[in-house]
C-alpha cells in the first residue's frame, strides 16, 4: 500500500486530515488527469479542492495546514486525496528547494475510492 492522507470537510465545516494508505489493486475510473509544477518555496494560501481527486507528488516536500491547524507533511511518492470542496479549506507550502511536481486525477465522488484510514 501507499502512504496517503485525505483532506475532507467535517461536520463542523471544517476541513480535516485522515491518515491512512491507498490500497492497491482495484481501478478507479479517472474523470481528468492534469499535470502541474509550482517552483521551489512556492505556497498557497487557504483553499478548498476544486474536485475530488487524487493528487500525486512526484517532487517536492511539503507541509498542508487545515484552517483549524492540523499538518502533515507530504513526499514525493505518497499521495494526496483531496475532497475538501467545501469548508474552511487547507494551505500549502513547499518545505524543500525542489519544485512541487504533482499529477491531478479527478474522479466521481459517488464511486468508491481505495483509500484505508490509519487505526
Amino acid at each position: 500500500m501507499i502512504k496517503a492522507y485525505r483532506l475532507y470537510t467535517g461536520e463542523d465545516g471544517n476541513s480535516h486530515i485522515e491518515k491512512g494508505m491507498v490500497e492497491l489493486g482495484p481501478v478507479n475510473e479517472a474523470l481528468a488527469i492534469r499535470f502541474q509544477e509550482s517552483e521551489a518555496h512556492a505556497f498557497y494560501d487557504y483553499h478548498n479542492a476544486p474536485a475530488n481527486q487524487y493528487v500525486i507528488t512526484l517532487t517536492g516536500t511539503l507541509e498542508f495546514e487545515t484552517y483549524p491547524g492540523e499538518k502533515f507533511i507530504l513526499n514525493p511518492g505518497e499521495i494526496l486525496i483531496a475532497q475538501d470542496t467545501t469548508g474552511t479549506a487547507h494551505k500549502w507550502r513547499l518545505i524543500n528547494d525542489e519544485p512541487w511536481k504533482r499529477v491531478y486525477v479527478t474522479y466521481d465522488p459517488e464511486k468508491p475510492i481505495n483509500f484505508v484510514a490509519d487505526k
